[in-house]
C-alpha cells in the first residue's frame, strides 16, 4: 500500500487523468441507475403508498388497471383489507384564464369507507375528498400552478372540481394522480351504478380462489404488468452492466500499460531481493485506490446532480444500492488488475535488466 500511494503521489499527473475517468465511469453509472429507479418510483409510487399485496382485475382486461371494469356481481365479498379503486386517465385543466394550464393525469376514485382512503393517502397539505366535487392531486402539479381551493375541471367536463388536498407519493404510470370518489371516476368513465370499479386492491396476500370470476395478481405481478416497467428497467440494467464490462476492460489496460512501463523498475526491486507479493499487493492497491477515489468522486457528483435537476427530473438515490454498485466497482478493479499481476509473477530479473 505505501508502495502504491508512493508512486501515485508522484506521478500525479498521468494518475489523476486515470482516477478522473473513473470518476466520470461512477458518475454516469450512479446517474443511470438514479433514473432507473426514479422512473420506476414514477411507475409504481401510488400503488407502493398503498400496501398492496394482491390485485383482483376483470379476466378480460388484459393485465391493465384502466381497461379492467369490475361489476357488483363478480365480487364474492370485501373485507376491511380489501379496497376498491377505480382508474382512468384524464386531462385535467385550470378554469383561471389567466394561469391556463392542461395537464395528463390519472384519476383514481376511492371508496371512503376503505382502507386505502383512510389510512394510506400521505397528505402533505390541505385534506381528503368529502364529496363528489372536490379532488386531491398529486403534490408535483404544485409547480404547475394548482392550489388549494382552485377549480378545475377534467376532461373538459363543464362540472367543476375543487383542490382540497395534496397528496404524497401519488404516481401512477409516470403520471400525477387525482383522487377523488368512485362516483366522479364512474361519470368520467361513463359508466352505470353497476360498474363498482376497476380493480380491487390489498394489503393482504389472497389467494386467487377469494375471487374466482377476477384475475389474480401478486403486487410484483402486478408491477411488472405495467405497460414499459419491465422494458425501461432492462434497458438501465442492460446499459450499468455495460459500463461496468467497460470499466473492467479499462482498469486491465491502463494497469497492463503502467505495468510494461516499470517493468525495468520491476526487475530491479525483484534483483534487490523485493519480493513478488510486495510488487502484486502494491499494483491490487493501486487497483483499489483508482476505484475507489472514482467512486467517491462519482457519488459526490451524483448527489450534487440530483439537488441541482429540477423536480421534473425523477431521480431516485438508494445509498443501500449506491454503496453496492461501489462495491462491485472495487472487485471489478481487483479482477482488472489480475492482468499485471501475472506480468510481475513472470518477471526474471536477469532478462528484464538485459
Amino acid at each position: 500500500m505505501f508502495l502504491a500511494i508512493k508512486e501515485i503521489l508522484h506521478e500525479k499527473f498521468r494518475y489523476g487523468l486515470i482516477m478522473a475517468m473513473f470518476i466520470l465511469i461512477s458518475y454516469l453509472m450512479l446517474i443511470l441507475m438514479g433514473l432507473m429507479l426514479g422512473l420506476a418510483n414514477e411507475n409504481t409510487a401510488a400503488i407502493k403508498s398503498w400496501g398492496t399485496q394482491t390485485v383482483f382485475l376483470n379476466k378480460d382486461s388484459n393485465d391493465s388497471l384502466s381497461q379492467s371494469l369490475i361489476t357488483k356481481d363478480q365480487i364474492k365479498s370485501l373485507s376491511k383489507n380489501d379496497a376498491l379503486v377505480g382508474a382512468t386517465p384524464v386531462v385535467i385543466e385550470t378554469t383561471d384564464k389567466t394561469n391556463h394550464h392542461k395537464e395528463n393525469i390519472q384519476f383514481v376514485g376511492l371508496a371512503c369507507d376503505q382502507f386505502i382512503y383512510q389510512d394510506r393517502l400521505e397528505l402533505v397539505s390541505g385534506h381528503r375528498a368529502k364529496n363528489d366535487h372536490q379532488i386531491v392531486l398529486d403534490e408535483s402539479l404544485r409547480d404547475k400552478g394548482y392550489r388549494l381551493g382552485k377549480k378545475v375541471t377534467l376532461n373538459s367536463l363543464s362540472l367543476k372540481y375543487e383542490v382540497v388536498g395534496f397528496a404524497k407519493n401519488a404516481k401512477l404510470n409516470i403520471a400525477p394522480i387525482a383522487y377523488g370518489s368512485l362516483g366522479t371516476w364512474r361519470n368520467l368513465k361513463g359508466v352505470n351504478n353497476s360498474i363498482v370499479a376497476s380493480g380491487v386492491f390489498s394489503n393482504q396476500k389472497q389467494a386467487a380462489s377469494n375471487e374466482p370470476k377476477l384475475a389474480h395478481y401478486t403486487a410484483k405481478e402486478f408491477i411488472n404488468k405495467l405497460p414499459g416497467y419491465r422494458a425501461q428497467n432492462t434497458t438501465f440494467i442492460f446499459m450499468i452492466s455495460f459500463l461496468m464490462v467497460i470499466s473492467l476492460i479499462i482498469i486491465a489496460v491502463f494497469l497492463y500499460i503502467l505495468t510494461m512501463q516499470k517493468m525495468a523498475h520491476f526487475a530491479v526491486l525483484r534483483a534487490q531481493g523485493v519480493p513478488a507479493k510486495h510488487l502484486v499487493s502494491s499494483t491490487l492497491a493501486q487497483a483499489v485506490i483508482l476505484v475507489f477515489v472514482g467512486d467517491v468522486g462519482g457519488i459526490v457528483l451524483t448527489e450534487l446532480t440530483s439537488l441541482m435537476l429540477p423536480t421534473t427530473v425523477p431521480i431516485l438515490m438508494n445509498w443501500p444500492l449506491i454503496l453496492g454498485l461501489s462495491a462491485v466497482m472495487i472487485v471489478l478493479g481487483i479482477l482488472g488488475a489480475l492482468l499485471p499481476v501475472r506480468l510481475i509473477l513472470k518477471i526474471d530479473p536477469v532478462e528484464a535488466l538485459n
